[in-house]
Order: C-alpha cells, then structure tokens, then sequence
C-alpha cells in the first residue's frame, strides 16, 4: 500500500517510518493521522517487523497540526465530516494504537516537534534527538489543551512539575532542556540520528525473543498506572511461567550454554502465550 503523508520501509527487520510533508514541516493533519494508523497495524500483523523507528523528512519532525483553515483549525464543530456528539481527539485516535503496539518503537527526532509532533512521541519507547530539535507543548499559547492522551504521558515520563511547566508556557525550548529534562535519551548530530535509532533496533531485533519484548512492552507500560507491586507480581508470575515453557525460552538457554546465537522461532502473530492480552480480562461488556 502506498501513503500520501508518510513513508514506510523496512530493511533488515527494522521499520522507518517517515513523516512525509516536509514542505509544511511535516505538519498533522486527519489523512497523516489515518495513515500513520494503518502502517502500524500493517507492522503488527508483520513478524518480519521487530522495530519501528519514526522520523521526519526535511528539516522537520512535525510542526504541530496543520493550521491551514485558520482560527476554525481546532474547531471540530465546523468539520463537512462531523459525526454525532463529543469528537474524539485525533493525535489521541494515534497515540493510543501506538499504546496497543506489540512492537517497540523509536522516535528519531530529526527537528522542531511542536504540539502534538512532539505528543505523538509519548507512547513510543525511546526518543532520542538531534541537536537541532526544538520541543514545545504550545497548547496554552493556541488557546486549547494538551491533547493525545498527553496528561498521562508526560508526566510518567518527566515528572509532573515539569510537565506543568512547560504546558503551562507553551514556551519553545531546545535540544538540551529536553535531555536534562528527560524528555528523550540523548542527543545526536543529525547526521548521526538515524544511524543511533537503527543501532538500536538492530540490537533489540538481532539477539531477542519477539515475543519477550512484546511482553516486556505491555508489562512495562501497563504497570505505571498500578497501585502496588502486588500487581506486577501476579503478572510477572503468569508471564514467567507460561514464557518458561515455550519454544523460545527452551532456545535461549540452549544458545546460552552453547555459546551460540539463539534463533528464536516464536511469531508475534501466532505464539503468544495464552494469558494475552490479560488487560483486556477487566473490560466492560
């Protein structure tokens, strides 16, 4: 399938995806939202995918929403396409199936992240930028809110005074503020950005189990909104032991005392273990 709004390509189990408007700074808008959609379901449903790096075309990551209808931007009351009651959020419609994902995924923000160019990172595992980003969480300088599920993000991931403070100014701020407010990993020439991202999805994609990082991937992030390790327990416990006696964990200590590569045969799409997805025990119905 081809995109009109981004790029998709996979190369040695790692997929990039690219933020492709680079003449407006890669700017958001409802068919980048639908799209961005559909590739990461394409890259769930692909065991031939074992990361996802995202990134931006030009000099850009993502400007924010695309403002071209002026003050009716953010107003989904004017919308030809409007739909029935409360409109859902459109950076949170994204935010969330990057949430659901069973792959780990990157954001290589190659520069300036605004609005939700910078939300839509949230869920993604690790951020890292180059010295050229710029950050900013404008939403109280364009008269709205936080949006893509953002007040329950940032804060798990910087602190809540620093959340506050930076959605309170809407100010604009550097590469490094977000570093020492660990907001991504570490900075990079841009040059080398796209080269730390892959080195990273390579070592995850080369020497793990598929199945463990996606469980890892859902234990980890599921577990911040816990109320006490008990929680984590009982998960850990139905993790290890359906885990330990599968055909990947049996590999890994096989490889280990051979002292050899393991070549784990688990599929993400077939071979997950029977208590998956385990949240879903505590939905309404």
């Amino acid at each position: 399938m081809s995109y009109n709004t981004i790029l998709y390509d996979v190369e040695d189990g790692i997929l990039t995806l690219t933020l492709n408007r680079p003449e407006i700074l890669n700017a958001y808008n409802r068919e980048m939202q639908s799209e961005m959609v559909d590739a990461l379901d394409r890259a769930d449903a692909d065991d031939e995918v074992r990361a996802i790096i995202v990134t931006g075309a030009g000099r850009g990551f993502c400007a924010g929403a695309d403002l071209s209808s002026g003050g009716s931007t953010f107003n989904a009351d004017g919308r030809e396409d409007r739909e029935s009651g409360l409109q859902r959020d459109g950076g949170g419609v994204l935010t969330l199936r990057i949430f659901e994902l069973n792959k780990p995924i990157i954001a290589a923000i190659n520069g300036p992240a605004v609005g939700v160019g910078v939300t839509m990172t949230l869920p993604m595992d690790i951020r890292i930028a180059a010295d050229t980003a710029k950050f900013g969480f404008v939403f109280s300088r364009r008269g709205i809110v936080p949006e893509a599920c953002s007040s329950y993000f940032l804060p798990r991931i910087v602190g809540i005074n620093q959340a506050l403070e930076w959605c309170y100014s809407g100010r604009v701020f550097p590469a490094q503020e977000a570093l020492d407010g660990r907001l991504v990993r570490s900075i990079h020439q841009k040059e080398d950005l796209l080269p730390e991202a892959r080195r990273i999805a390579r070592e995850i994609a080369e020497n793990t189990s598929a199945i463990s990082v996606s469980l890892i991937r859902h234990m980890m992030w599921r577990m911040l909104g816990a109320d006490h390790p008990m929680e984590a327990h009982k998960l850990d416990s139905r993790g290890v032991y359906y885990t330990g006696k599968s055909a990947d964990s049996k590999e890994g200590v096989e490889a280990f005392l051979e002292k050899r590569d393991a070549r784990f045969p688990g599929k993400v799409s077939a071979d997950m273990p029977e208590f998956f997805p385990w949240w879903e025990e505590r939905k309404f119905s």
